[in-house]
């Protein structure tokens, strides 16, 4: 099973929490163990897992991806946006959920975020049951 979920972005750099839009997704496949797949179709967003209890964690995050990748530096890539395209990269295009008993197999603060590093914009998320 494919679905795509819709995301909306607000901001420049924001972390979105997804879990409960892929567990809709679980939820409608019917499928009670396997896996799912979450992969974003863009050069400068990410998917990542983390705490989803404390937003100080994600605010840490895109604190400490800041000081990485800066935006505005002297980068070669004249668009604009190479910090966010050096930021999808260290967070990554894709995640991996078990799914056990028709639930996304998290850890107990774990949630899913979708990562958006050159907002605001519409952006995709794929997912795949199996």
């Amino acid at each position: 099973m494919n679905t795509e979920i819709s995301v909306k972005t607000k901001s420049r750099n924001e972390f979105i929490n997804i879990t409960q839009e892929v567990q809709n997704v679980v939820n409608k496949s019917g499928i009670k163990d396997g896996v799912c797949y979450i992969f974003i179709p863009h050069t400068t967003a990410g998917i990542t897992i983390n705490e989803a209890a404390d937003p100080d964690v994600v605010a840490d995050i895109q604190q400490e991806l800041n000081k990485i990748a800066p935006a505005g530096s002297h980068y070669r890539h004249t668009e604009g946006n190479a910090d966010a395209h050096i930021k999808a990269s260290i967070i990554g295009s894709s995640q991996a959920v078990f799914i056990e008993n028709g639930r996304l197999k998290l850890g107990t603060w774990q949630g899913i975020f979708f990562c958006e590093f050159d907002g605001p914009r519409n952006r995709k998320v794929w997912v795949k049951i199996m």
